[in-house]
């Protein structure tokens, strides 16, 4: 049986972008999708699906353990105003890798957790402190696992086409916008490259012209993070 990579957020944005991606490739895919999910971006990709909640442990290992996985991609959001699918979520997906034996797990949260809190802008920590505050509980989850993990942290997120010049950098005090096909692009090369195991990435596009509002500390809408 050919080896899966499973993705947790696939059927919109940065998640939807990776699977595309994965797909373009030739890679087999699995997409982690709750009952209400649209999953209309998904459904000519070929993949297969398992249906649950990622605040749910039980469907979560259910999902893991279904089928051959190689690999974990997590690009779950959150709000602090519902359940925490940050931390919770990240737990559930932790647990369920490490009673199923997957070693590899790519985790995508935001500039601006665990030791980035100076990259951003003192007014937007105002409005998005405590979803960071989650996200770097989510962070500490995995990076204190067993597992084979690479954290990516993006600032301000566009969906226009891929770049090609976006990088990631072990610089945690960089902030800048990034493309999710482009974020797409280097969740998927640290999937491929071991060495970024045990490492911590900032992800950022030194080419854009626009600044991401993380560093504009714009009057951000209060407790949302959508990767």
């Amino acid at each position: 049986m050919t080896d899966e990579i499973l993705v947790f957020g696939a059927s919109q944005r940065t998640g939807l972008e990776t699977v595309k991606m994965l797909r373009g490739r030739g890679d087999k895919v699995r997409a982690f999708v709750r009952p209400s999910s649209d999953c209309s971006g998904l459904d000519e990709l070929g993949v297969e699906y398992a249906t649950g909640n990622v605040l749910d442990a039980e469907s979560v290992d259910g999902a893991v353990g279904a089928g051959n996985i190689r690999a974990i991609v997590c690009t779950i959001g959150g709000s602090r105003t519902e359940p925490r699918p940050d931390v919770d979520g990240a737990h559930n997906i932790v647990n369920a890798a490490l009673h199923h034996g997957v070693q590899r797990i790519v985790l995508v949260t935001a500039i601006g957790a665990g030791d980035s809190r100076a990259a951003i802008n003192d007014n937007v920590w105002k409005f998005l402190g405590p979803v960071l505050e989650l996200k770097t509980l989510a962070e500490a989850c995995l990076s204190d696992s067993a597992l084979d993990w690479t954290i990516l942290r993006p600032g301000g997120m566009g969906s226009e086409p891929a770049t090609g010049t976006a990088i990631k950098t072990e610089d945690h005090a960089v902030m800048g916008m990034i493309q999710r096909a482009d974020l797409a692009a280097l969740i998927i090369d640290c999937l491929d490259d071991d060495q970024t195991i045990g490492r911590i990435y900032h992800t950022i596009d030194p080419e854009a012209k626009e600044q991401a509002p993380l560093q504009r500390g714009e009057q951000l809408q209060a407790g949302t993070s959508k990767p």
